[in-house]
């Protein structure tokens, strides 16, 4: 999942009822459609499309044509993105603003709503490994596969809720490993037309607060993770998303004690990384690790094993042991060659650990089929500190790149305010990210928002009002380097230089390379400090 975000009161646990909130436009014709290409199975309008008859139960609200419209335009956008990421190479500047421009202006006709792939932006350590599948699906090693699988029999049994159900989960799960939002429309297709012909079926409610939570909608994860363990309190994906919609609205203390309960009731891999992570956000980084461990030591899967790995190397590489971040990086890649987590983890410590040639090379090659956020940024710095020829206009067109990925994720509807406000306060301009990190505050206060809201006061020259942000992003003994640094640089703008010093020496004793530019600046400012 990605980062985790903050707080809010938990809605009334009523029973799914199909309506306009809950299940929406079902298109009679043309409800799901597979072709499979190179990267995806991407959704295009043609006759292998999922028909499911109508009837008095499940009567269409939508129309095939706009479906249609609507898969095709997503398609293109997808596509995009994609083009402009495998073509960083040969573009300058002013081509990759012509194309994100378009491409932001070919967004905003029929858009659909969508999520956002918050896994790398902000995602922290150990965050919640991915659920919303069933365990058949993600044991079976081709999630594409059995997709296809699925919709040849909804073909044949349309009336399958529990079909329905799973094919929405596993879309979700396809957005999440693919980088690819196109996904996320037919799972709310496939979600709703589960609800529509059962409305309390807890997988499919479970499946809801699955998709929230991937558009970064926390209060509807909340809501829909409530609703499923009203119908079955021992739902593993439902009991699981609880746990993550409380933490990224900021509700640690409800997010450590729905965690035991969690514990308590279905103790296993998804539980094991949440209940790892909440330690975690209170600085237990003991406790983290040893949960994490007992989720490997119960990893049978590939996919589980690849992710209990890499969310182990992920939390040695934030304490700055890279010698061991490897370790479990090499682990993670035998179960699976191709996890990209674990590869933008494995360049991430190169770089660290000062090898960059292989940690540019990495992260080439994880940006070229997930170009997100976190990655294109990272490789922008990693350029930027290389300083070769040719290297500040290669960071420039990855940082164009985060603003046209950035694009499409509002154009679907997703929230991206805080993706927004790390990359443009760092990157790009200081008054959108101070704009869309007091958006995202608004919505949930967490320490990454409170982070990011204070570095962004910061570089826009509100330094007093900053200083409490920060405080507040490092009160819950979170140990994160980043944060302490932006803690040290504001301290020191406000003249608090023993607090400044104090907070940049934490920062660098703990993950001295936790940033190509920011470690970098933050050896400077502890020098200027002194």
């Amino acid at each position: 999942m990605s980062p985790r975000t903050n707080e809010n009161a938990t809605p009334d646990a009523e029973k799914a009822t199909p309506d306009e909130s809950t299940v929406g436009a079902t298109p009679d014709e043309d409800t799901v459609r597979a072709v499979p290409d190179e990267d995806t199975v991407r959704a295009v309008p043609d006759e292998d499309t999922v028909r499911a008859v109508p009837d008095e139960d499940t009567a269409p609200v939508g129309t095939g044509e706009d479906t249609a419209g609507v898969a095709e335009t997503a398609d293109e956008r997808v596509a995009a993105v994609r083009r402009l990421s495998q073509s960083q190479r040969r573009w300058r500047a002013a081509q990759l603003g012509f194309c994100a421009a378009a491409l932001a202006v070919a967004m905003t006709a029929g858009a659909v709503v969508l999520g956002a792939l918050r896994d790398g932006t902000t995602t922290p350590a150990v965050a919640a490994v991915s659920n919303g599948v069933s365990p058949q699906l993600l044991a079976s090693g081709d999630l594409d596969a059995s997709i296809l699988s699925l919709q040849n029999h909804l073909r044949t049994q349309p009336k399958d809720f529990g079909g329905w159900a799973t094919l929405g989960l596993a879309y979700v799960e396809q957005a999440r490993t693919k980088g690819d939002p196109s996904r996320y429309p037919q799972a709310q297709e496939a979600l709703n037309r589960s609800l529509r012909l059962r409305p309390d079926y807890d997988p499919a409610l479970a499946g809801r607060a699955a998709l929230a939570a991937a558009r970064h909608d926390f209060a509807d994860a909340l809501k829909y993770a409530d609703l499923a363990l009203k119908q079955n309190p021992y739902s593993e994906r439902a009991l699981s998303s609880r746990i993550d919609a409380l933490v990224e609205l900021g509700r640690y203390d409800e997010a450590s004690k729905a965690a035991d309960l969690a514990d308590s009731r279905r103790p296993g891999v998804p539980v094991f990384t949440r209940y790892a992570y909440v330690h975690e956000l209170r600085g237990d980084v003991k406790t983290a690790r040893r949960v994490l461990q007992q989720a490997l030591a119960t990893a049978t899967s590939r996919g589980d094993i690849s992710y209990v790995t890499t969310a182990l190397g992920q939390l040695a590489w934030s304490q700055g042991e890279y010698k061991s971040a490897l370790t479990y990086y090499a682990r993670a890649l035998a179960a699976d060659d191709s996890y990209l987590p674990a590869l933008e983890g494995r360049a991430r410590t190169q770089a660290a650990l000062g090898d960059r040639a292989a940690a540019i090379e990495g992260m080439e090659q994880v940006v070229q089929r997930y170009p997100l956020p976190q990655p294109l940024v990272e490789l922008g710095e990693l350029y930027e500190d290389r300083g070769g020829a040719g290297d500040a206009q290669k960071a420039r067109d990855q940082y164009t790149l985060v603003n046209a990925w950035i694009s499409l994720a509002h154009a679907y509807g997703v929230n991206a305010d805080l993706d927004t406000a790390l990359a443009a306060a760092d990157h790009g301009d200081h008054k959108a990210a101070l704009q869309a990190a007091r958006a995202e505050w608004a919505r949930r206060h967490t320490v990454h928002t409170a982070d990011a809201l204070g570095w962004a006061l910061h570089v826009s020259g509100h330094d007093a009002e900053a200083l409490p942000y920060a405080l507040r992003a490092t009160d819950t003994g979170y140990r994160n380097a980043s944060f302490l640094y932006h803690l040290g640089v504001i301290e020191q703008a406000t003249g608090h230089t023993d607090k400044a010093r104090t907070a940049l020496k934490a920062a660098l004793d703990l993950n001295p390379g936790f940033s190509p530019l920011g470690a970098r600046k933050a050896r400077t400012a502890l020098a200027a400090a002194q």
